[in-house]
């Protein structure tokens, strides 16, 4: 499989701010639809304007009156360039040429790249006015002359002539002819141009008598366009640069972390299956943060286990010795036994030594089947009080002459569980505590309540507990015992054991020395039921 990189991956994550242009776009040629709109509205608004001045004025239409001659042949000479050539002297002599005037009304009308006619009904130019070319179009930009196939600005060298039909052609013209105002956008003859026009009717009574045709370029606004794209496109490239930048010093951050984690995860573990180094937990409060902590509370976990593994057989050893040598002697004088008091005798020790090795056995698989059992176990409220009240009145006569001291502050304790597991690890906390409890001394339980827990504290006097086995002694194969402790195997399951129930009834267990070093105390913390 192609090895697929994380900062590829945020790279292509990254084109997703493609999507910014191309939004952008759209929102640019909306705005220049409106616009445009805009621009049409603004034309008829101008065009209605001439047109309301020459209203009820037909000799205005039909007939050449003196005028100013300076604008006429003004007028006369933009008609023959606009026009090709179509309009001859004698038809400029004719009434459809344009009186002074009307030349006056539209000169006062005139706007820079605007231009205004005047048509009379049979499709005749009388007047016009203005230039659809800007005097001073604005120079183009540099990102405009680099990227002129995508910001290309607007052109003022176009054709502006009209060509011999553009009038009796144009359903604006037509439409005002017959007494409706109206808009259209054309292309220029050589396409290099779009041209919005707008025309208004003339009217003498109650008929037309002529249009008033006003047009315009929609330079300026594909100039604002132009001006917009390339903001759009400066901006975009910048943030993709620092966005492409911060996702890839983000993703070079992450692919250093992952691959350091990988690193300590392969050098945790030996060829032998040893966990050798812990991973130091990362305190960055992310995934792989999280991931970091889980990995060395894996790694921990694996390292108990592995000295769990080691001290099983270490402890099994020692345990096994002392009960298969008595087994071993027991037969051995037992075949050399020659009266049957012997014999009796040689037999009852190697059921003495068999049944050490059952209690070990039963030891070793108690906690395995504990935790196998916890989880189909139901929960159930009852009164802890109880329980223990009962527990040590068995205790006055299984440890005797040992004394118990029970002090209870409470009438009823509820706890949420079993009744029976609670009985369980009292019994490894007690069997614990007398122990390691001095001659003569006795065991203190304590069960109280506080806030929403139930507190079971069991102390006794005796050895403190070293440091070095504070934090480990709750875990499995732990034992402070001596040889001295030859009576009963033990395997140091039993605050293992204990540890387990306390979890399981929303508590915990801890261990401390009492005050001066003359005792031990251990405390369960159970969750109180309402």
């Amino acid at each position: 499989m192609a090895r697929f990189p994380l900062r590829a991956k945020l790279a292509l994550v990254a084109l997703v701010l493609l999507v910014l242009p191309w939004a952008g776009w759209l929102y640019v040629r909306e705005m220049e639809r409106f616009l445009l709109a805009a621009q049409e509205e603004a034309l008829g608004a101008t065009a209605r304007a001439v047109a309301t001045a020459l209203h009820e004025r037909p000799k205005l239409l039909a007939y050449r009156v003196r005028g100013d001659s300076a604008l006429r042949d003004e007028a006369e000479r933009e008609l023959r360039r606009l026009t090709g050539g179509v309009i001859e002297d004698e038809a400029l002599a004719s009434d459809a040429t344009a009186d002074g005037e009307i030349a006056a009304i539209l000169k006062g009308l005139e706007r820079a790249s605007s231009r205004v006619w005047v048509v009379s009904r049979d499709y005749r130019v009388l007047a016009l006015a203005g230039s659809l070319k800007r005097p001073d179009p604005p120079a183009p930009s540099l990102a405009q002359r680099a990227l002129g196939w995508l910001l290309a600005p607007p052109t003022e060298e176009f054709d502006d002539a009209l060509a011999e039909d553009a009038f009796a052609a144009g359903r604006e013209v037509g439409a005002a002819l017959q007494g409706a105002a109206s808009t259209r956008r054309r292309n220029t003859r050589d396409g290099r141009a779009v041209v919005v026009s707008a025309a208004h009717p003339i009217w003498v009574g109650d008929e037309v008598h002529g249009a008033v045709v006003v047009e315009e370029t929609s330079n300026r606004i594909a100039s604002l366009r132009s001006q917009a794209l390339e903001r759009l496109l400066l901006v975009t490239l910048v943030a993709f640069a620092l966005v492409a930048a911060v996702l890839l010093w983000f993703a070079t951050r992450i692919s250093n972390r992952i691959r350091r984690l990988s690193d300590e995860a392969e050098a945790a573990i030996d060829a032998r299956g040893r966990v050798t180094r812990l991973t130091t937990a990362s305190e960055a409060a992310d995934e792989i943060g999280d991931l970091s902590r889980s990995f060395s509370t894996v790694l921990g976990r694996l390292a108990r286990y592995n000295d769990y593994l080691e001290a099983l057989a270490g402890r099994l050893s020692h345990e096994l010795r002392t009960p298969v040598a008595v087994v071993r002697s027991s037969l051995e004088n037992l075949h050399a036994a020659r009266t049957p008091e012997e014999t009796c005798i040689y037999v009852a020790r190697a059921e003495e030594g068999l049944a050490r090795l059952g209690t070990i056995l039963s030891r070793m698989t108690e906690a395995s089947r504990l935790e196998q059992s916890l989880s189909a176990v139901e929960r159930e409220r009852f009164d802890a009080l109880a329980v223990v009240r009962g527990c040590v009145e068995g205790y006055r006569l299984a440890y005797a002459p040992r004394v118990f001291e029970l002090e209870v502050t409470a009438e009823r304790g509820f706890a949420l569980g079993s009744p029976d597991l609670l009985a369980q690890m009292l019994d490894k906390l007690v069997e614990n505590a007398v122990d390691f409890a001095a001659s003569g001394t006795p065991v203190r339980i304590f069960l109280g309540l506080k806030e929403n827990l139930v507190i079971l504290r069991i102390e006794n006097q005796g050895p403190a507990l070293p440091d070095s086995i504070r934090d480990s002694l709750f875990e499995s194969m732990v034992s402070l015992r001596s040889d001295a402790f030859v009576s009963a195997p033990h395997l140091g399951l039993g605050l293992y054991i204990a540890r387990l129930i306390a979890e399981f009834h929303g508590g915990a267990l801890r261990a401390e020395n009492l005050p001066g070093g003359g005792g031990v105390a251990f405390e369960a913390q159970l969750s109180r039921a309402v």
